[in-house]
């Protein structure tokens, strides 16, 4: 019995095939209505990991909010006057009105409380009820602003030009959906003020926006660009079409499954599309090849199944290459990396599939004049394919020379990855000139920062909290936290103890320390709680106080900035031991945690993929020395490409970490090609020279690798235009990699293979 072949069932019965792929497509469209989104990066952990876990338990006891926006405004000539502390009285009030927003814990000059004293009775009342409207009652503002420690740089920079509005948002409250509603608040206010609107859940949510819109739009033009330069390489744009169609069905199958299995879209998923137009570029060695052999076979039906014998094999095998590489992450630690390393596997998987049937079948659909008036241009001794010949002969008269310089560019780079630091900030994703980013930055430089870590001290004793002790030395943490220069502010139950304490001795400077005592202490904190706002108290002490809780705003939102935080606590607490520990909470250090739990399950995966794929090299070629020959390229793609991240100052950030896969799976498809061509030219040619050899498989199947990457880098060098830097950073990463791949392919693997020819055939000159 014959065996089946799916190419020649393909070939036979094209209508059906297409029809097959249009119905199958059509079904996993009919998920995407179901489509949710998820840009939080909080939901990339599990919720049972120690950092969630630790974070929930921090903001129960401390009746603390997940998400806080921060609302800056602005006034060079100052803003202690009575027209622009008018304007934050009526935007506090509609701040106030907002669904999501959190209005019992909003703070600014008209909700934050002031203790101060009438006679010998502790008042702790809202810092201001109505603008001043006098000098005098200027005056008085001032002082109640510029005496107190705990307003300074936090609801009034030093300088008096600048205040903030703290917005806690409710839980699920979307960021970038309250901060445009303060936006429109604030646009009906005039005069000489300026309004910046920061944090995280504004980076973060807006980010997430701003993605999807991006997708939207730069996929198509990618699409379009890639459409173009195809149909100018083969001059004919059905066919150019049908490689597109090819990318766009397994973009809907793949991301139609993740809908319909109810998986929300994250980050790193919204980037699969991205990926499996790269990958989906495979398919041009299908094209070019069936070019050639249309030219030998002059009959069409023969032609395609010539083409599919010729190149099924390495077409096969880097599918199952790039699909370890990105299969691998299945085993990782994060959901997401998970979800997206299977989402990117089952897309390579059925591009594949497409290649063995859909795209044979389109082919019969093409007039034989038309696919004849092509093949005469596909000619291995003119154009570019004259051009690889000479790149690659290069590499094969001087050999050593070649490799050489690879190695040394190898060594160079590796010092260039031992310079890379492993870090992410949100709100560098957005240009220097965007929003968000400016308003961060000026944000940070007048205040005490927009970035929240906690520092939580913990005692086994009640009412620990509330000694001397305990106190003073919370109150030299502080100080030393401060003198970092990624601190901006540090506040905490200390903080209200000494402005108590102050105020009840007639304002003295003096008395601006914590009291000798226990219970004057206790007796302060009992005062306060019966004055003021419940959460003043609950959001710097538990009720037995055993526990106390310091905010530490900090001036950045690198990841590492809470890292030297934590270090310093360390570095304190060994020079001071005491009974109580410290435990680090808020966003900043969810980022921190976030940063590297993420980003190293991604190293892992790679580490894992570059094993994996090394499997699968030798179990092609059926050679261990083959797969080191095809590895060596590939490895050096990826070290020389990092070395330039790490000699660039460029952090490992999530970005960076999630194109590792996409650059291993392409460096090693452009070897797989060229390696199995070769071999494949040599059984089929026994008398022909090695470098003979090697020449023909630069100019024939080394025509696709370099249209495959000429073709890709140019899709993706729109993304070198877009908004977002991580995109930017995609783009650039993809242009280069596609290049170097191509260049190291086409010219290093044939010196490699001329050097270690006697190695390799074991001693039998070819």
């Amino acid at each position: 019995m014959k065996k089946f072949s799916l190419v020649e069932f393909s070939v036979d019965h094209p209508k059906l095939i297409v029809a097959l792929s249009i119905i199958l497509t059509l079904l996993f469209l009919t998920q995407f209505p179901k489509v949710r989104t998820d840009t939080n990066p909080k939901n990339m952990l599990p919720p049972t990991s120690d950092v969630r876990v630790g974070n929930d338990e921090v903001e129960k006891t401390f009746g603390l909010y997940e998400d806080m926006i921060v609302l800056g405004i602005q006034n060079e000539k100052g803003i202690l006057n009575s027209d622009t502390l008018g304007k934050v009285q009526r935007i506090t009030d509609e701040i106030l009105k907002i669904k999501g927003v959190a209005a019992r814990d909003v703070s600014s000059f008209t909700t934050i409380d002031n203790v101060t004293v009438e006679g010998e009775t502790l008042k702790v009342g809202p810092l201001m009820i109505m603008a001043p409207k006098t000098d005098k009652e200027m005056a008085v503002m001032r002082k109640a602003l510029f005496e107190n420690p705990l307003f300074i740089d936090r609801i009034i920079s030093k300088d008096g030009k600048t205040t903030a509005i703290y917005v806690p948002l409710e839980k699920g409250g979307n960021g970038k959906e309250i901060a445009d509603k303060i936006r429109e608040i604030i646009k009906t206010e005039k005069g000489d003020e300026t309004y910046y609107v920061a944090g995280d859940p504004v980076a973060r949510d807006t980010f997430g926006a701003d993605m999807f819109k991006l997708m939207a739009v730069f996929a198509p033009i990618a699409g379009m660009v890639m459409l173009l330069v195809r149909f100018l390489m083969f001059k004919d744009l059905f066919l150019s079409m049908t490689l597109m169609m090819d990318a766009m069905i397994s973009i809907v199958w793949s991301m139609g499954l993740l809908i319909g299995l109810g998986f929300p879209i994250h980050i790193m998923s919204s980037m699969a599309p991205v990926f499996m137009m790269a990958i989906a570029t495979d398919s041009m060695h299908i094209f070019n090849e069936f070019y050639f052999r249309y030219r030998e076979k002059k009959d069409k039906r023969a032609a395609i199944i010539a083409t599919m014998n010729a190149v099924s094999r390495p077409v096969r095998n880097t599918a199952l290459a790039t699909a370890a590489g990105f299969g691998v992450l299945l085993f990782m630690n994060i959901i997401p990396v998970k979800v997206f390393g299977g989402l990117v596997a089952f897309g390579t998987i059925v591009l594949r599939v497409l290649s063995f049937s859909f795209i044979p079948a389109m082919f019969t659909f093409v007039k034989d004049e038309k696919i004849e008036k092509i093949s005469r241009s596909e000619d291995s001794e003119a154009g570019g394919s004259s051009f690889l010949k000479k790149l690659a002969g290069l590499g094969i008269r001087k050999p050593a020379t070649t490799v050489l310089v690879g190695v040394v560019l190898v060594v160079a780079a590796i010092i260039g990855i031992s310079k890379t630091v492993v870090n992410n900030n949100l709100v560098e994703w957005f240009k220097k000139g965007s929003d968000v980013r400016v308003a961060d930055t000026v944000m940070n430089k007048a205040l005490g920062g927009t970035s929240l870590g906690y520092i939580v001290a913990i005692s086994d004793k009640d009412d620990y909290i509330k000694t001397p002790e305990a106190m003073r030395y919370i109150e030299g943490l502080q100080r030393r936290l401060e003198k970092l220069p990624v601190v901006g502010k540090t506040t905490s139950v200390v903080d209200y103890v000494k402005r108590i304490n102050r105020v009840l001795h007639n304002d003295d400077p003096k008395y601006d320390a914590v009291p000798e005592n226990k219970e004057m202490i206790g007796q302060y904190l009992f005062l306060f709680a019966m004055s003021a706002k419940p959460s003043d108290l609950d959001n710097v002490a538990d009720y037995p106080f055993r526990k106390a809780n310091i905010w530490v705003q900090l001036k950045t939102w690198d990841a590492k900035a809470m890292e030297s935080v934590i270090a310093a606590v360390d570095e304190y607490r060994k020079e001071n031991p005491t009974l109580m520990v410290f435990k680090p909470a808020g966003i900043a250090y969810f980022n921190l945690v976030w940063n590297h739990e993420v980003l190293w399950d991604m190293v892992k995966g790679l580490i894992l993929a570059l094993i994996a794929v090394f499997a699968i090299l030798a179990y092609d070629f059926r050679s261990i020395k083959w797969a080191l020959i095809g590895y060596i390229p590939l490895l050096f793609t990826i070290i020389l490409i990092y070395g330039v991240v790490g000699f660039v100052g460029k952090d490992f950030d999530m970005p960076i970490s999630v194109m590792s896969c996409l650059s291993l799976g392409m460096a090693v498809d452009f070897a797989i090609h060229f390696v199995s061509r070769l071999r494949q030219r040599m059984k089929e040619t026994p008398g022909e020279s090695l470098a003979d050899a090697l020449l023909w498989t630069a100019a024939r199947p080394g025509k696709g690798i370099m249209r495959n990457a000429i073709l890709f880098a140019a899709a993706f060098a729109v993304m070198l235009f877009a908004p977002l830097t991580p995109y930017i950073t995609v783009g650039a990463f993809i242009v280069s990699m596609m290049l170097l791949s191509a260049l190291m392919t086409i010219l290093y693997l044939p010196a490699l293979i001329t050097l270690t020819q006697g190695w390799l055939f074991k001693g039998e000159v070819r």
